[in-house]
């Protein structure tokens, strides 16, 4: 007869070590709080607040601020990687005028107020 393997009931879950972020901290202890909540949720002891805010998680209203803080999150992105872009822009252009400059036989340190001033 094969030999069945017992498992106990309520085995102590492995322990891990702290995270060495706080992000990573952070993260260990929702997942801890959210299977607490869970065996709670599973024995019948869960308390009133506990229940709406998994009933809130989940709903559409949620999924939907989550989608819009995730767009918002990528054009903030975008606005950013735009000022970068236009701060190349405008220093392309200044290259490009001090090469006109040189072309027109004035020095690079040419300056307008000085020259206004002379004439």
């Amino acid at each position: 007869m094969p030999r069945v393997r017992q498992t106990p009931a309520a085995a102590p879950p492995a322990k891990r070590p702290p995270a060495t972020t706080p992000e990573g901290r952070e993260a260990q202890l929702v997942a801890l709080a959210t299977d607490l909540v869970e065996k709670r949720l599973r024995n019948g002891t869960a308390t009133a607040a506990e229940v709406v805010h998994i009933l809130k998680l989940g709903s559409e209203r949620e999924k939907l601020e989550r989608a819009k803080l995730a767009r918002e999150e990528t054009l903030l992105a975008a606005k950013v990687e735009d000022l970068a872009t236009a701060k190349r822009v405008e220093h392309v252009y200044e290259e490009a005028l001090s090469a006109m400059r040189t072309y027109q036989g004035q020095s690079e340190d040419y300056d307008d107020d000085y020259y206004q001033v002379m004439y």
